[in-house]
């Protein structure tokens, strides 16, 4: 079964085990994945971002 390639946050959030607050605390800090902001106001994060951000951190630890 293919990934999608945009998440929802709450998507994000799952497979993170991260609450929305910890998420957005992170954001204001430029520690989160990269945001893409639709026209509703929506938030989607790509799977390649969020692939490559969890790269990042796995090759610091």
């Amino acid at each position: 079964m293919a990934r999608p390639q945009m998440l929802k946050l709450p998507e994000v959030l799952a497979e993170l085990n991260m609450s929305r607050a910890a998420f957005y605390r992170m954001r204001a800090r430029g520690l989160a994945p990269k945001l893409i902001k639709l026209p509703n106001h929506q938030v989607r994060v790509r799977r390649a971002d969020l692939d490559a951000w969890l790269a990042r951190y796995e090759d610091a630890a």
